[in-house]
């Protein structure tokens, strides 16, 4: 299922750089290298961090001017360095192919990870099942696939670390965990499992002070190198870090006045499931410490990481916190308790985002309508035989497993344009569906086809009989409510959106379109 979510991702002429998430922003600056290479840019948008560790990964040499007018915050980017390195070496330093090697190389990431979780979840057990499914289809791992983000590989190399500790290679998993601290600064958490465990001997003691260096001295040195090159210390970002739980109960604040002001089908829903979940994993990593654990240190440590994350982390449907403390979610699944008749139930409520997996992959929107008809209509060997164009007031095209969508800036309108040579009919079926109350009304060349209230609920409407003239015809979606910034959403204002846009081809038509 994740390699057919994965697939979709994939943009003719793009690749999977659809994955980077680049912003069409037009004061952002781009390295020169991208200017010869076919990379997809997501329209109305600001893009995401993916975008700047991806111009790190074609142009590793941080001194170069181009690089630091691309980035937002060169030094605070390039402490994240490592997986802009292995992008470079996969991509053999060539732009495009280094490209699509730092979109690939996190869906590859998952799938190792999905293996290598098969050491504690075995699937011998319905639990096991849960708690495998509920790691690898957590909001913040989908979600660093999604965006290409440092912390699904960062994972893998943390749950590698902890394999070779519990195998009795600790130097060797120091190593690992160390260059782990490259990818995420976060990351150097793991190493408590280097602590003494049940022995506090000095010898013991000694022993992990030696590993605790190795864990921490790769990012140490490159944090020298990079005030060498920058002369500037790297920061923490703005607004990372906030008092204990500050964050959090802005977070349950704003997640609750939005599902208040907007309804279960706000963006705000999958805050309440990932503040839930994080909230029950806490709670166990709390009231049941186990030193012993490997995992449970990597739990507490993340837990204390938790209450400290300040607005900067959490805000956004759902925020950043989902991938930011995404190790606390696989220790919470190593350490639940087993066994009791209450388990299953606990691993669910720690598990909730995984039910939402279909709408953290959502895929490009394609072309945002469907054609459907008799075969010789639908289309022929030199394409199809009426195709539809989006206005600029609609916003790029939105996609999930089950459903396909645009939002309008207002009243939009589409072309259909119809590529024979004598009118055919054809019906249309779509959804409405807006963030408040207003009246749509679909108007063909000032004919008025259908006029109704759309609310949060979607609105079926079926057009039967559109007459299509040979040519451009225009279908006019007509709002008398201006748009509004739904709540949390700080980028875009929006009207409605249409969804599930099909057009039905009468089998009388057959013989009136030229193939």
């Amino acid at each position: 299922m994740f390699l057919w979510m994965a697939a979709h991702f994939y943009v003719q002429g793009s690749g999977f750089t659809y994955l980077i998430r680049f912003g069409d922003e037009p004061t952002r600056h781009r390295i020169r290298e991208l200017r010869s290479t076919d990379y997809y840019v997501h329209k109305d948008s600001y893009g995401y961090d993916g975008q700047y560790y991806a111009q790190l990964a074609v142009k590793p040499r941080l001194s170069d001017d181009d690089l630091g007018a691309a980035m937002d915050n060169l030094p605070y980017r390039a402490r994240r360095i490592l997986f802009s390195w292995t992008a470079y070496v996969f991509g053999l330093g060539r732009a495009q192919w280094v490209l699509e090697a730092y979109a690939v190389q996190n869906i590859v990431a998952w799938l190792l990870l999905a293996w290598v979780l098969l050491r504690w979840f075995p699937p011998t057990e319905a639990g096991n099942v849960v708690r495998w499914l509920g790691t690898m289809f957590a909001w913040g791992l989908t979600l660093s696939v999604s965006e290409c983000l440092p912390d699904g590989p960062s994972l893998l190399l943390i749950a590698c670390g902890v394999a070779l500790a519990e195998q009795g290679r600790p130097w060797f998993s120091a190593g690992l965990l160390g260059v782990a601290g490259l990818g995420r600064e976060t990351n150097l958490l793991a190493g408590l499992i280097h602590l003494p465990g049940k022995e506090w001997s000095w010898r013991e003691i000694g022993r992990a002070a030696g590993r605790s260096a190795i864990v921490v001295a790769p990012l140490a040195v490159w944090l020298v190198w990079l005030w060498h090159v920058f002369r500037q210390p790297s920061n923490a970002g703005v607004n990372n870090f906030s008092p204990p739980f500050v964050g959090y109960v802005h977070k349950c604040t704003e997640t609750l006045c939005a599902l208040r002001a907007n309804g279960w089908n706000s963006p705000a829903r999958w805050s309440l499931l990932l503040l839930i979940s994080l909230t029950v994993q806490f709670l166990v990593v709390l009231v049941r410490p186990q030193w012993t654990s490997l995992w449970w240190r990597i739990g507490a440590a993340y837990a204390v990481l938790l209450v400290f994350l300040g607005d900067g982390v959490w805000e956004g449907f759902p925020g950043a916190t989902a991938r930011v403390v995404v190790p606390l979610t696989l220790a919470f699944n190593v350490i639940a308790p087993r066994g009791r008749w209450w388990s299953m139930a606990l691993l669910v409520a720690g598990n909730l985002p995984a039910l939402s997996v279909a709408n953290q992959m959502a895929a490009p929107g394609n072309e945002n309508y469907r054609l459907v008809g008799a075969p010789v209509i639908a289309g022929d060997p030199a394409g199809a035989a009426v195709t539809v164009t989006f206005g600029p007031e609609w916003y790029e095209g939105e996609e999930s497993t089950f459903e396909y969508w645009r939002w309008s800036r207002g009243s939009a309108e589409i072309v259909i344009h119809n590529r024979s040579t004598t009118p055919i009919e054809v019906g249309l079926d779509f959804d409405l569906r807006a963030v408040d109350g207003r009246t749509i009304r679909v108007v063909q060349d000032q004919a008025l086809c259908w006029k109704g209230h759309v609310g949060r609920e979607s609105i079926p409407v079926r057009l039967e009989r559109i007459t299509l003239a040979p040519g451009d015809n225009r279908l006019t979606f007509e709002t008398d409510t201006p748009p509004s910034v739904p709540f949390g959403d700080t980028l875009r204002p929006v009207a409605f959106n249409l969804r599930n846009l099909v057009i039905h081809f009468r089998l009388d038509n057959a013989h009136r379109i030229a193939p």
